[in-house]
């Protein structure tokens, strides 16, 4: 690092003990012991001290906040691959770049899906409340009666790094595999995986057993799954959703499970989080939805390396360079 004055650095929410440790030594790093989400007017003014700020999914970086930062924020370096949460465009015209975490909590993301996915198939989370609840009253034939994924057909919603690593793991499960993308993976990936190719996502939709949401949330995949298209799916089908709660109308799935035109559904994310629609609440609590409280890339080893790409994102700016993983507007 140069020969000049540490920059100060504002992470807005509690990392892991290594991580803030290692960005103390190399930062002059103003760290969130409380872990408190910071309000608005908190967040106005960090932006307007920091040289640095590392944000997550839980601020809300938008152009008014941006235009009230001061001249010295150059770079807003997200802890964490998603950032529609921070208005990349404002930030670029105010010469201030964007850098996030991708490829960290790929593995961790689709083992929570897989996992999703067989909780609702299986009933799993609705049998673990009932020995603890003193429920059981022993084995029966015909009791808790769930499905078998094997030999059924999986719709990925966006085939990215996540879509691909849940689709090798749900291959190993016996799943066929389906999916949606604005663009055609390469030949090799779609022959390795045995993976069918839609260009229609509507036509997909009316054949799978199960969807899996695995797309960016931008303007264009904002209710993507609409009540128009939730209305296709068969009565059987189920829903897992890990990438981001706004990509379906929670409203409109809620209510065709209600009614049984739906199989049910599997959630760690939700359209207005922490908030979750009451809807699916009753659901859960009925047993005909699975609700996991946004912990899909909940690993301290995630944790850990998404800090580490942090760190080397902000020490590329002091140095100098171009940090590594700069959010481009053809991302957007």
């Amino acid at each position: 690092m140069p020969n000049r004055k540490k920059p100060l650095v504002v992470v807005t929410r509690r990392l892991p003990d290594v991580v803030e440790t290692r960005m103390r030594e190399l930062f002059d790093a103003r760290l969130n012991i409380e872990d408190a989400p910071m309000s608005r007017e908190a967040l106005a003014a960090a932006m307007a001290d920091a040289e640095v700020l590392i944000p997550t999914v839980t601020d809300a970086i938008d152009a008014e906040l941006i235009a009230q930062a001061g001249a010295q924020l150059k770079l807003i370096a997200n802890f964490g691959n998603g950032f529609d949460h921070i208005d990349v465009a404002a930030a670029l015209a105010r010469g201030i770049t964007v850098t996030n975490t991708p490829g960290v909590l790929t593995e961790d993301t689709a083992d929570m899906t897989m996992a999703l996915i067989l909780a609702v198939a299986r009933r799993i989370a609705e049998g673990a409340r009932i020995v603890p609840d003193d429920a059981w009253s022993g084995w029966s034939p015909t009791w808790m009666l769930g499905h078998r994924i094997t030999g059924k057909r999986l719709g990925i919603v966006g085939m990215g790094r996540i879509g691909t690593a849940l689709a090798r793991r749900a291959r190993a499960f016996g799943l066929s595999i389906h999916y949606h993308n604005r663009r055609r993976v390469d030949s090799a990936i779609e022959e390795q995986l045995e993976a069918t190719y839609w260009d229609s996502l509507d036509q997909m939709l009316a054949r799978m057993d199960i969807i899996s949401v695995n797309c960016p949330h931008t303007p264009a995949t904002y209710h993507l799954l609409s009540a128009r298209r939730l209305k296709l799916m068969r009565p059987t089908a189920i829903i897992v959703n890990t990438a981001r709660g706004e990509i379906i109308d929670e409203t409109a799935m809620a209510r065709l499970i209600e009614q049984g035109q739906l199989g049910g559904a599997g959630l760690d994310v939700f359209e207005h989080e922490p908030a979750v629609n009451p809807r699916l609440i009753k659901l859960a609590r009925a047993g005909k939805v699975v609700l996991l409280p946004h912990m899909g890339s909940a690993t301290y080893e995630g944790r850990v390396e998404m800090g580490e790409k942090v760190i080397v994102n902000v020490r590329a700016y002091v140095d100098g360079h171009r940090p590594p993983d700069r959010v481009l507007p053809s991302m957007l």
